[in-house]
């Protein structure tokens, strides 16, 4: 009797510890598959690395000293990492706090960035920046960007995209000018609109650039285009950086290359530039 109930604990042991096994490497899957960036990458592989051998020490080997050093350096990795990713790690909190589980584990909102858009917004960043009108286009392909991720979400519109009504909105004149405007799709969703600013850089950009930083941080799978009122020098936003200065060409085929391959990285580092 003793050996039948000892044989039945050993078998829930073995479950419990499968499903363990499958969950953490699903997991891992999971957030390993979400880092588009190599240096990224290969952080959370060594963190993950650790955490799988400080397991496996504590739970196959008898090496207590051994076990209490690596959950020490565990603990000195997790808080480092929490430092380096506090824009990363706002954002997952951010989603799981408004139920949007889908943009955690999936790839975004099937509504993303439109072909003819991309020709649309080459050709009225390029006019823009001809004549020196500052302007900010945030490009959403695929964030599903809702009113509560910015400071304020600015007036709505939803109106089709084209070049004269971008021209409009980014005129000296107009009300709207000063704050971003919102495409997804072809569709304009919202002018005016105020985003956060970034942190880096703050010496070097524009508000605009650091508004089009702010928001690339959060959210990997939007572009901001900034036109800078003083030079009238075009730059593209992706995942926190600039590529700049950029022409109207070289803008299509960013905008290209997000529409064949969304939440890629596609901008290069950025270089020096005045004040916008």
């Amino acid at each position: 009797m003793s050996g039948l109930w000892l044989g039945s604990w050993l078998r829930v042991l073995d479950l419990r510890l499968f499903l363990d096994l499958f969950l953490a490497l699903g997991l891992g899957v999971v957030v390993l598959g979400r880092v588009r960036d190599s240096r990224t990458l290969w952080l959370l592989r060594g963190y993950l690395l650790l955490v799988g051998l400080a397991w496996a020490v504590q739970r196959f080997a008898n090496l207590p000293l051994t076990a209490r050093l690596l959950d020490a350096l565990v603990l000195a990795c997790s808080l480092a990492l929490a430092i380096l990713w506090q824009g990363e790690l706002r954002r997952f909190m951010e989603l799981l706090g408004t139920g949007r589980l889908g943009m955690v584990f999936g790839d975004g909102g099937a509504d993303a960035l439109k072909s003819g858009s991309v020709a649309v917004l080459s050709e009225a960043a390029g006019r823009l920046s001809q004549a020196r009108r500052g302007a900010l286009i945030v490009v959403d392909h695929g964030s599903d960007l809702r009113p509560e991720d910015f400071l304020n979400p600015g007036i709505s519109l939803d109106a089709q995209l084209s070049v004269d009504l971008l021209l409009n909105l980014f005129a000296a004149d107009t009300p709207l000018h000063d704050g971003a405007v919102l495409v997804k799709g072809n569709r304009i969703l919202a002018a005016g609109v105020i985003l956060p600013l970034s942190r880096q850089g703050i010496n070097r950009y524009g508000t605009r650039h650091l508004a089009a930083l702010g928001l690339t941080e959060r959210f990997n799978r939007c572009l901001a285009i900034v036109v800078s009122e003083e030079t009238g020098t075009l730059s593209l936003a992706c995942h926190g950086r600039l590529e700049r200065p950029i022409t109207s060409s070289r803008l299509h085929d960013l905008l290209s290359q997000a529409l064949a391959r969304p939440g890629g990285r596609s901008v290069a580092k950025d270089t020096p530039e005045p004040r916008g």
